[in-house]
């Protein structure tokens, strides 16, 4: 197995060393090397060659915003996650960096207590740096395992940590060999499953409103998909992507400058409107819910996380099967882990027509995988061709 390599840039010495422990932590993993700003950056690439960059924002003499338009003007292919305390304070400019060609971006803590909060997105640094860092990888011809393997392991590890603190080595390593065997077959080998036949309850009919679930590689994806959407397309569209709060009304706001349909965070209680794009708000639930005059839209911090997730995409698609039933079209696209997998399954056997994204497309073959083996979808598309599988769906299915 080949290391995947990162390359850190941020003008913090402490936090460069942080991150660096939590990478140099993951069998598979390895610091290619570190940078103070974007003009060393661009200085030591050519020798470090890594797969993937994390890239601060706020930096002296070159920031991350000035890096990522000189990376597109030198032609550089090497992905970039945005990871900047800056993030937090202004949205508007992680959105310029989405904008620019940065494939995602995580927030890291700032403030005296940093040490103590960096392990509080070590497990996003992880499964970002596995997804993106992945595919680079494959590029420069290494041989890299599946992304949920470094993600695995570092659950593996973090548990091994838990109880080596309350119970002592021994009952460490018990406990890492009963857990080793709970990791999924892509532990060591990708196995794919035949997906399971669901026979719905009632013939797809027409449809009313058209539901999205998306995770790691949702930014992007979104940006490529709903900028070819039909501004003909009749039916509202709910959109879950895995975002922090504080970030999905300028997603929300950037999105609706490039999509021909009006795009808009969700706001508990308004109601759904034709031709009307509404994401779900960072760390709010979105459901649809039943009134006498006109379905709306809910949004909710009471309910739990549903499969680690608020918002999630079992959430929505749960109340789409509920209230629509067969009158519906599920979507499911790139995302580490299972999210939304079960309830689309459940929208399918009420008779929804439903889309997953295809293997070959997505960042991460994780939810799309679990659905379509869960026979939860109907038609594996490939990014590029999903949002004229969506329109044609939309357009001839209609009341």
């Amino acid at each position: 197995m080949d290391n995947i390599s990162v390359m850190i840039c941020d003008d913090s010495a402490l936090m460069r060393n942080l991150i660096g422990r939590i990478i140099e932590d993951v069998n598979g993993f390895s610091v290619a090397g570190k940078a103070e700003n974007g003009l060393d950056l661009l200085e030591k690439l050519p020798a470090c060659k890594p797969d993937v960059i994390l890239l601060d924002i706020e930096m002296p003499k070159m920031n991350g915003v000035e890096f990522l338009k000189k990376r597109k003007e030198l032609g550089i292919k090497i992905p970039v996650i945005i990871l900047s305390s800056v993030a937090t304070e202004g949205a508007a400019v992680t959105m310029e960096c989405l904008e620019l060609g940065a494939s995602d971006f995580i927030t890291k803590p700032g403030g005296t207590s940093v040490t103590l909060r960096i392990g509080d997105v070590s497990s996003n640094i992880i499964e970002f740096i596995a997804s993106y860092g992945r595919i680079q990888a494959f590029k420069n011809g290494k041989k890299v395992p599946d992304a949920d393997f470094y993600v695995q392991q570092a659950k593996l590890k973090e548990a091994q940590r838990v109880v080596a603190q309350k119970k002592g080595e021994e009952a460490a390593k018990k406990a890492a060999e009963s857990l080793t065997e709970l990791l999924p077959a892509h532990w060591t080998a990708p196995k794919k499953k035949e997906p399971v036949v669901i026979v719905p309850e009632e013939e797809s009919g027409n449809i009313e409103i058209i539901a999205i679930g998306i995770s790691t590689g949702g930014p992007n994806a979104l940006r490529d998909m709903c900028k070819l959407l039909d501004k003909n397309i009749k039916q509202p569209i709910l959109i879950v992507q895995h975002m922090p709060a504080g970030f999905t009304k300028e997603f929300a706001d950037s999105l609706n400058n490039i999509c021909p349909l009006t795009v808009t965070e969700a706001v508990d209680g308004e109601p759904l409107l034709p031709g009307h794009v509404y994401i779900a708000p960072g760390s709010y639930h979105m459901y649809v819910e039943r009134r006498a005059l006109a379905n709306v839209i809910r949004t909710s911090q009471t309910i739990e996380p549903r499969n680690g997730h608020r918002p999630s995409a079992d959430v929505l698609f749960e109340s789409i099967a509920h209230i629509y039933r067969n009158k519906s079209l599920g979507v499911i696209m790139t995302g580490m882990g299972r999210d939304g997998a079960a309830e689309l399954a459940n929208m399918r056997k009420k008779g929804a027509r439903t889309l997953g994204q295809d293997e070959a497309s997505s960042i991460v073959y994780g939810m799309p995988k679990v659905a379509w083996e869960l026979g939860g979808v109907q038609k594996q598309v490939s990014l590029e061709n999903m949002a004229n599988e969506i329109n044609t769906l939309a357009l001839t299915y209609h009341n």
